[in-house]
Parts: C-alpha cells; sequence; structure tokens
C-alpha cells in the first residue's frame, strides 16, 4: 500500500497542482524516541514544491497528521509523520528537487545555480543556493595512509594549502597560508598518516616532522625537476653572451641583378596608396590649420585613426607597413632537403611529408604542403632569419629528454654547448640527474651532490646545499613511486572554481565546493546514468 493517497491534480493553471492525503490507519515513528504510534492528534496541511513536470512547476499540497507519542518517557508530546521521499521536517522542498538545489549550487555556485534553476522553472536566489550549499555536510574525515600537501595561489601574494588523499585521490581539505603550524596541527588530529607526499618547503617539512614525527617524507620529483630547470634557466641568463651562438652563421648572399635594386624603391600599389593619402591629410592640414581630426576625416571620407596617422607623419614612407621577418618554425631544418627533392622531381607534397617525418619532424602534413606551395610557381621558399634562443628557451632544451627534441633543437643546442662550456657542464649534471630519475635509483645521488657543489656554478651549487638538507626524502622521491602529481590535479580544479565564482570565493565556500564536487564525480561518472538519491 502506498504511503499517499493523490486526490486530485489541477494541470489547467501555470503550475501543476496535486491534492493529495496520508492514509488514517497507518502508524508513524516519532521522531524523537523511534516508537510507533496510530494515535491521532489532528491533521494539517503541508506544501511543498516539487521538480517541474513537463517544463511547468509542481506544486503539491499534502495533508499529513500530527500524532501523540506513546512512550511516556519521550520528550515530545505530539509529533508530525514523514513520508519517505516526500518530505522531510522544516522543508518545504522534496528530496529531489532539494538534491537538485544542492547539486547545482556544488557544480555552479550561486549565480550559475540560481539561473539554471531558473531555466528548471525553480526561482531560487544565488544566496539562496550558496545557503543551502554551505549546509551540505561534507564527508566524514578518513584518516589516508598516503598523504598529498601542496600549496597553491589564491590571489597576489596569498597562498593556500591543499591536502589530498593519494590512495584515493580525494581532496580532503585546504586553508589559506601555508605555514608549519597549521599543517601540525592538521596531523595531530588525524593520526596514521605513513607516508607525506610533499615539496622541498622548509614549512611542510618542519610541519609534517611535528605534527607525524613517524611519517615517512617524500620529496616530488615534478618538483626537483622544476628547481633543476629553474637553475639551469638562472645560469642561460648569466651566460647570456653566448646565447647568440645557438643561430648559425648567415650565409653571404651573392646579391643578382634583381636584387641590387632597392626593396623599399619598388612602385606597388600599397605604397602608391599610401603617399595619396598622405599627401590628400597634409594639404587639407596645411591649407587650414587647426582644424581637428573629426572634421578632416568627414571631409575626406576615411577613419579618424587614419587621418591623425598620417597627420602626425612627416613622410609617406614612415606610413607603410612594415615586412618583419620569418619567425623559425620546426620545419626549418627540412627547408633544404625539400628543396633539393624538389629539385630532383618529386613534387608530392605527401610524399615529401612521410620523407621528412622518416628524419625527425613531428610537424603535420599541412605545414609541407604550405611551405613548397611557391616551388609550385617558380618562387623560392621563405627565408628565415633566425634570433638568438632566450634563458627559458635553453632550460627547456637542455631539460627535454635527447630522444624527444627536434632536429632544429638538436642542432642549435650542439652548437651552444660547442660554445659554452658552463651550459655544457649543467647540461651533463642534468642528464645525470635525469638516469636516476628514469631508473629510480639514487645509489649515485651523493656523488652528483658534490659534483654540483664543485661545478663552479653557482645556482646548481646553493640547489646541491638544498637537496642535502633533505636528501632522505629526495631519496623516497626517487626511488619510490609516491609522488605530489595527484595535488596538481586538483589544483588544478580549486583554479577552475575560483574562476567560476570569479575569483570572489571565501577559504569556507572554495573548501565546500572543492571536496565536494570531488565526491559527485566520484558519484555521478559521465560515462553512467545517476541514480536517484
Amino acid at each position: 500500500m502506498t504511503a499517499v493517497v493523490v486526490v486530485s491534480a489541477d494541470t489547467t493553471g501555470p503550475a501543476v497542482a496535486i491534492q493529495a492525503r496520508t492514509h488514517d490507519d497507518v502508524s508513524a515513528c516519532c521522531t524523537g524516541c523511534g516508537v510507533m504510534s496510530d494515535w491521532v492528534h489532528s491533521r494539517y496541511v503541508r506544501h511543498l514544491a516539487d521538480a517541474a513536470l513537463g517544463g511547468r512547476p509542481v506544486r503539491i499540497s499534502l495533508s499529513v497528521r500530527r500524532l501523540y507519542c506513546e512512550n511516556p518517557a519521550c520528550t515530545k508530546v505530539t509529533f508530525a509523520e514523514q513520508v519517505d521521499g516526500l518530505t522531510v521536517r522544516y522543508q518545504r522542498r522534496t528530496p529531489l528537487l532539494q538534491h537538485l538545489v544542492e547539486v547545482l549550487g556544488i557544480l555552479l555556485a550561486g549565480r550559475g545555480g540560481a539561473r539554471l534553476l531558473c531555466i528548471l522553472n525553480t526561482a531560487l536566489s544565488r544566496t539562496s543556493v550558496l545557503f543551502h550549499l554551505m549546509r551540505v555536510p561534507l564527508p566524514p574525515a578518513v584518516t589516508p595512509r598516503v598523504l598529498g600537501v601542496d600549496d597553491f595561489a589564491l590571489y597576489a601574494g596569498t597562498y593556500g594549502t591543499l591536502l589530498v588523499d593519494v590512495g584515493t585521490r580525494l581532496p580532503l581539505t585546504l586553508w589559506e597560508g601555508r605555514d608549519a603550524e597549521t599543517l601540525s596541527t592538521w596531523l595531530g588530529e588525524h593520526p596514521g598518516v605513513e607516508i607525506v607526499c610533499r615539496d622541498g618547503s622548509p614549512s611542510y617539512r618542519q610541519g609534517i616532522t611535528a605534527g607525524a614525527p613517524d611519517a615517512l617524507h617524500v620529496s616530488d620529483r615534478f618538483h626537483l625537476w622544476q628547481g633543476l630547470s629553474r637553475r639551469v634557466q638562472e645560469i642561460a641568463t648569466a651566460h647570456r653572451g653566448c646565447l647568440p651562438a645557438a643561430a648559425p652563421d648567415p650565409e653571404p648572399v651573392i646579391p643578382g641583378p634583381a636584387q641590387v635594386r632597392d626593396p623599399e624603391a619598388a612602385d606597388t600599389p600599397a605604397r602608391r596608396h599610401a603617399k595619396r593619402l598622405f599627401e590628400a591629410v597634409h594639404a587639407v592640414t596645411d591649407t587650414a590649420r587647426g582644424r581637428s581630426h573629426h572634421s578632416i576625416a568627414r571631409e575626406l571620407g576615411l577613419n579618424r585613426r587614419t587621418v591623425r596617422k598620417y597627420a602626425r607623419a612627416t613622410a609617406w614612407q614612415e606610413c607603410i607597413r612594415r615586412r618583419y621577418p620569418r619567425r623559425p618554425t620546426p620545419l626549418d631544418p627540412y627547408l633544404g632537403y625539400l628543396r633539393q627533392r624538389w629539385d630532383e622531381g618529386e613534387h608530392n607534397a605527401f610524399v615529401l611529408h612521410q620523407e621528412i617525418s622518416a628524419k625527425g619532424y613531428r610537424g603535420h602534413y599541412q605545414q609541407v604542403k604550405l611551405a613548397v606551395q611557391p616551388l609550385r610557381h617558380g618562387l623560392p621558399l621563405a627565408e628565415v632569419h633566425e634570433r638568438a634562443p632566450s634563458p627559458r628557451e635553453v632550460a627547456r632544451w637542455i631539460s627535454t629528454a635527447p630522444d624527444r627534441r627536434g632536429l632544429h633543437v638538436r642542432t642549435r643546442l650542439s652548437r651552444l654547448l660547442d660554445h659554452c662550456p658552463e651550459l655544457q657542464r649543467a647540461h651533463t649534471l642534468v642528464r645525470e640527474f635525469a638516469s636516476m630519475l628514469d631508473a629510480q635509483d639514487a645509489a649515485l645521488l651523493p656523488a652528483w651532490l658534490d659534483r654540483l657543489a664543485t661545478s663552479h656554478l653557482p645556482p646548481l651549487a646553493s640547489m646541491a646545499k638544498s637537496v642535502r638538507e633533505d636528501e632522505a626524502a629526495v631519496v623516497q622521491g626517487i626511488t619510490t613511486s609516491f609522488s605530489s602529481g595527484v595535488n596538481e590535479g586538483r589544483i588544478t580544479d580549486v583554479k577552475l572554481q575560483k574562476r567560476i565564482m570569479g575569483g570572489r570565493a571565501g577559504i569556507p565556500l572554495l573548501r565546500q565546493r572543492v571536496v565536494l564536487i570531488a565526491h559527485l564525480r566520484r558519484r555521478y561518472p559521465g560515462s553512467n546514468p545517476p541514480t536517484p538519491p
């Protein structure tokens, strides 16, 4: 037997109105002591809102009983009966609609959730959506065996700390700041953490030591590699004068009869147009001084900005768009081979792409097709003027695995290392550390640190000192499979939620959304249909 009897349903108005009542001969459970009772005190009507039906809001008028509690020891004299799946104490929404409000608050926060609820014919303000979001209880805190600790930027100059259960890959909590005391307090309240993955921050190191003295510290490999790459960039910055050696020496060009003429003196439609506009604008400004650019633009039928550009110029050549040299591309090292194969009679761009792909080119076929297009019209290939690499580019070249470097990068890096012995020394040390990470073997770490200290490269010497202070955690980071990769993924999610809320969310709201949305994704994966609550 159903718990509710539908008396009537009116679908003629703007909303679906349903009249219903509970049965009279069914016992109800006391909300205070749990004893069943069928002693009726009175009846009253509850007005409930339900999820929209056919695009129209649903209003339920439910007549429920108030009953006496038959337990003399119970503090309640009377209680109102509740209908499972339809009513909740002190709530004027059905559990289905309340769950929808909470889920939209978790996923879209205040304004976004209110807008979508409005589309679903459920009017609710953004503050109400946030109110119900903050009322959702967080999952019970479970002490993880492997804990991930990392910091993230809240806003300019302010950082926060995020804790993640590495085993389940779910966030536990977050707070503002990255001090040792707060982390130590949290670990003291959650004993049982065996392994902690962290970066090289001294604050986190002190907090973990104080809060979980028996926990094993693991220094994250990503942060170690990032710190080493940053030191290499500092070395490249200090030897900026050597960086032009990466670019090849320009080949001497013998000017032909067609190249003796100054290209700037060529008569083109664009140059004639610029000269005509320059003379027209200056003819008006010279005859009527003091006129505004607006009036001149109206008279000549030009844009005000165009008039201003030509009026400020002292010669019409200044108004011509300059052609800048083409930037280097990964295809540049293969242009000579493409020109050679074209002269040999191979004019199929697909075949040419396959040939240079076998030589190490990783680009798309369309790039090769566009590159050989001038050759089809009897024109030469576009020349590239290589510039000196930046320190960041050099650091990226050195930190990239040799088998993943393109031919162009290998050629330029080889010229640079042959010219600069300091960068050659740094490259050797970086590849030694990379081999330790690949093999997960830290036996050579002490000797490698000695070479860092005696490399006569101050950035690497300072890194050797910091690594020695945390050598045990670095060894664990190299030899074990634990890392802070889970934290980095969750921090990306934190930044996404911050952007969704316009960067105006406080720590409590940000914590609520980050923790709940991770559990919500686990409960409702995108590939499976959601189950009703």
